[in-house]
């Protein structure tokens, strides 16, 4: 995890932190794409019991993304790679501090995405 800069809110500032996850596959970046947006149109919008994704925009190769958490919205991308998905998402300090829950459950959900046909 690295840290992001707060932006200013009132008198107080809203602290972020950006994660990246990869994750490996072999089914080169044309079949994933599809299987990803497959996999999203079934899901209706929930990854697991935790996160449900609020907004979901394609451009080009990468996913735009807003989801929601524990009452909380982060913003993140999945790029889809030859050989690979690069998940980033930048999420509030609640969040971030829940993250090693949250990241095992996202990576285990964009799998399963990634293996059903």
């Amino acid at each position: 995890m690295r840290a992001q800069a707060g932006s200013r809110l009132g008198n107080s500032y809203s602290v972020s932190e950006t994660v990246t996850v990869s994750i490996g596959h072999r089914l080169g970046k044309v079949e994933a794409i599809r299987r990803l947006k497959d996999g999203f149109a079934r899901t209706n919008g929930h990854l697991g019991a935790m996160i449900a994704m609020e907004q979901e925009t394609w451009q080009g190769d990468t996913l735009r993304f807003r989801m929601r958490a524990l009452g909380q919205s982060a913003a993140g991308s999945i790029e889809v790679l030859e050989d690979a998905l690069r998940i980033e998402v930048s999420l509030p300090s609640l969040l971030a501090q829940a993250a090693n829950r949250l990241l095992p459950m996202l990576r285990k959900e964009a799998t399963l995405l990634l293996e059903k046909k």
